[in-house]
């Protein structure tokens, strides 16, 4: 239901706005609520008893007489509804930012219709046991996506940056479906639990694996293949640029999946690991010195979630390349990796704020621009304060839930290598000195003449900020909580590689 409900909502949605606009955002906003009910009734259930597999039109997954899956299945785990209440929360916030912030636009039913199909995309990502929907989940996401971002075609360079960002889209699922074949025609299954069971670690499964992490580091906009990020996420509706984060947060979650849960940590995958560490050093490194130079404040958020997807690498490489040692090493990797995982919703949370923020400032006064910008927070004090918390969340400063993952990855990552920890640390900084630059030149000095009429968003922009505010910091002053409830089961469902198994074969390899 929680994949069927905005998928249905998707082809009801446009029916309804025929009737009312106001019984259609009505209807969005209630289906939305209420799948964001059901996720936390799953995670409940799941935290409690652990994985569940659904067998779509059986009751169970291995019909008799035969030994593997021959059909279609949702498994989820802690990591699987963990990424579930990424999704649920950022797109029920975007929906509600949307309603004011859109109020100026045309086309209002093909939008939401657009936005609940990424919710069902997203959703599926998370949810599908098996490679091929896998693969048809990320079209579903990506195609809805690119409409978005698309979707305001009387500025110019939108249908620019949603083509950019329909090629990557299209060049990541090729590969992803390259690699599906491999998988298919050597084991002539597709299903996760059972490939992972059957894998023989032959030359081809390791082509595959350089293709698929390749596939979804395109997507991540991870550096090298970063320079469709910024131009896309710029120009994308402000709700859009938050689903879009999360989006590329399932993408994460598919190479987390792909890496630990199909080839599993019995593989040495040390190399892997520091393939992942490298991609995640350079990510934060080019993405931290090029939103420096930035004039544009939604580019500068832009390649600021290049260098916070870094991060996340950079505790999933650690992680992989030290799992399979003994004693305490393995124990640090393991932190690595539940302090990667909680930066996953911290990031999706501040940078989420940090773009609803920039949205909101563009709402009003018609710029992205800083140098065009000045002494807007005697005008906009509540918008002012709420970039303010984004941007120390951000730089990993205390109270805020940033400190509470980055700290997490410095020392775990200390443990395993220092000069990575001391990479890490001074990116921070220098993410700091960023956003303060950005808060400077908005914000403070003298309000600029043409702007003196400007007052704060509406009350659904402002309920949508605050809200991810209000999250930041409790997540922020009770992080032990965070990670005994959501982090540190979803980093223990990721290594477990045989209960995903289990699920669906009912024996562990």
């Amino acid at each position: 239901m929680i994949i069927a409900i905005p998928l249905l909502a998707a082809f009801l949605t446009p029916l309804i706005g025929r009737i009312s606009g106001k019984a259609r955002n009505i209807f969005v906003i209630t289906s939305l609520a209420f799948v964001g009910f059901l996720v936390i009734i799953l995670a409940r259930d799941i935290f409690l008893n652990g994985l569940h597999v659904y067998t779509l039109g059986a009751a169970e997954p291995i019909p008799a007489g035969y030994m593997v899956p021959v059909r279609i299945m949702l498994e989820v785990d802690s990591l699987s509804i963990f990424m579930g209440i990424i999704t649920a929360t950022i797109s029920l916030i975007a929906v509600i930012y949307s309603f004011s912030f859109m109020k100026g636009e045309t086309g209002h039913n093909r939008f939401y219709t657009l936005l609940l199909l990424l919710v069902a995309g997203m959703f599926g990502m998370e949810f599908t046991g098996d490679m091929f929907n896998l693969f048809v989940f990320l079209e579903i996401a990506s195609i809805s996506g690119a409409a978005l971002v698309a979707f305001r075609i009387r500025f110019a360079d939108s249908p620019e940056g949603g083509f950019k960002y329909i090629v990557v889209s299209a060049i990541s699922a090729l590969m992803v479906l390259f690699a599906i074949g491999l998988f298919y025609a050597q084991y002539n299954l597709l299903n996760i639990g059972a490939l992972a069971q059957a894998m023989q670690y032959t030359m081809l499964d390791k082509m595959a694996l350089a293709i698929l992490i390749a596939a979804f580091a395109i997507k991540l906009g991870t550096v090298p293949m970063h320079m469709w990020l910024p131009d896309t996420y710029s120009v994308a509706p402000a709700s859009i640029t938050a689903m879009l984060l999360a989006a590329s947060q399932a993408s994460m979650y598919a190479l987390f999946r792909i890496c630990f849960t199909l080839y599993g940590v019995t593989l040495n995958l040390a190399t892997v690991g520091w393939i992942v560490i490298v991609l995640g050093l350079f990510s934060m490194f080019i993405g931290v010195t090029m939103a420096l130079r930035q004039t544009d404040l939604k580019r500068l958020i832009a390649y600021n979630c290049v260098c916070e997807s870094g991060f996340i690498l950079l505790g999933l490489g650690v992680g992989l390349a030290v799992l399979g040692n003994p004693g305490a090493l393995a124990t640090y990797g393991t932190m690595a990796i539940s302090g990667g995982i909680f930066h996953m919703i911290n990031h999706a949370l501040f940078e989420g704020l940090l773009f609803l923020v920039a949205g909101a400032i563009f709402y009003r006064i018609g710029t992205r621009n800083l140098n065009e910008m000045g002494g807007l927070g005697h005008l906009m004090k509540f918008t002012s304060i709420l970039f303010l918390l984004g941007a120390l969340a951000s730089s990993g400063i205390p109270p805020f839930n940033g400190f509470a993952s980055k700290i997490l990855i410095y020392e775990s990552v200390y443990q395993f290598n220092p000069i990575l920890a001391i990479i890490g640390i001074l990116v921070s900084i220098i993410t700091l000195a960023v956003f303060m630059k950005a808060f400077f030149s908005a914000f403070t000095g003298p309000v600029l003449p043409k702007y003196k009429d400007v007052r704060e968003v509406p009350k659904s922009m402002m309920i949508g900020m605050a809200t991810l505010a209000v999250i930041i910091v409790l997540f922020g002053l009770f992080p032990g909580l965070v990670r005994e409830w959501l982090t540190d089961p979803a980093a223990n469902a990721l290594i477990n590689q045989g209960a995903y198994i289990e699920g669906v074969m009912g024996v562990v390899p």
